[in-house]
């Protein structure tokens, strides 16, 4: 993409991630990285000045949930690194956890449904306890109709019945500056729609 530095980390057809960079914010090509945790091209970082950015996709768990799991784990203890160090991070992509049942509508919720799960909601708070803050949650503290994906049938997205499982997590200092962070319900043909921050 003219004008940026792209990171593309996947495969086709399967699990992937990438990471755009305007050149306006990294004079040189920035470095990117992987967590140890990394795999089935799940994570991807970089840093921009005093800022790191990582690009997740947390496996959604129907096929391992054990797996999953373990990937929140060791997600916390990556968000746990930066609180230590107090080196500022973002957190953004598919988390695959619906946090609270309000984030999930009324005729979707579960008690049995991964994405739902007590050990999952108390991972996804647990990262946010290390100097995170939910954006998308943080502008619209009020809403319980703010959902980034729907199942692909029956109308479901143009109806709005889904759940809220993509993220921006930002450190605590960095909301402050932030002017916005929508949902962009109309882009995209996928099942999930973007949710994009913007920061003064």
């Amino acid at each position: 993409m003219e004008g940026y530095w792209c990171y593309w980390h996947g495969e086709k057809g399967y699990s992937g991630v990438a990471l755009h960079v305007h050149k306006s914010a990294a004079g040189d090509c920035p470095t990117f990285s992987h967590p140890e945790f990394n795999f089935e091209n799940r994570i991807a970082a970089v840093e921009v000045g005093d800022i790191t950015v990582a690009s997740v996709y947390v496996p959604n768990g129907g096929k391992d949930y054990p797996a999953k799991l373990r990937f929140l784990e060791a997600l916390d203890t990556y968000a746990e690194s930066f609180a230590k160090t107090g080196r500022r991070l973002v957190l953004c992509g598919d988390l695959n956890v619906a946090i609270t049942d309000r984030d999930v509508h009324v005729k979707e919720r579960k008690a049995k449904a991964i994405g739902q799960q007590p050990e999952e909601r108390e991972l996804m708070t647990r990262i946010l306890s290390r100097g995170l803050v939910d954006l998308g949650r943080a502008f619209n503290p009020d809403r319980d109709d703010l959902f980034t994906r729907w199942p692909p049938w029956r109308n479901m997205r143009q109806r709005n019945i889904g759940s809220r499982i993509d993220y921006i997590f930002a450190s605590t200092s960095l909301p402050a500056t932030a002017t916005s962070c929508p949902v962009l319900t109309d882009i995209g043909t996928s099942d999930h729609a973007p949710v994009m921050a913007t920061f003064s």
